[in-house]
């Protein structure tokens, strides 16, 4: 069983930056791809930015490419949002989510709040 526990979130204006991170116990955290979602009010959860088990891998939404960076540190079992140039857009709540690599498992975290309004 893994947890998952995200932080980071807050209120900004737009052009700001902000880092998430989630942090992650109770099993082998490189045995996990590694995913950010997020979903604002009104709105279906979309996923954001995926990274794969060794952090060699990336992947983004379009709406997000070139503003964030998914990044992870297997040895503080510990992966990060880093959020540039931020739009009202991008305010939602964010999720962290992991899929186990070798078994149909998938955990989530309780979500981080992103405001951006000037």
């Amino acid at each position: 069983q893994l947890q998952l526990v995200e932080s980071g979130g807050g209120l900004v204006q737009p052009g700001d930056s902000l880092r998430l991170s989630c942090a992650a116990s109770g099993s082998t955290f490189s045995n996990y791809v590694m995913m950010w979602y997020r979903q604002a009010p009104g709105k279906e959860r979309e996923l954001v930015a995926r990274i794969g088990s060794v952090g060699s891998s990336t992947n983004y939404a379009d709406s997000v490419k070139g503003r964030f960076t998914i990044s992870r540190d297997n040895a503080k079992n510990t992966v990060y949002l880093q959020m540039n140039s931020l739009k009202p857009d991008d305010t939602a709540m964010y999720y962290c989510n992991a899929r186990f690599l070798y078994a149909q498992y998938t955990y989530w975290g309780q979500g981080t709040q992103v405001t951006v309004s000037s």
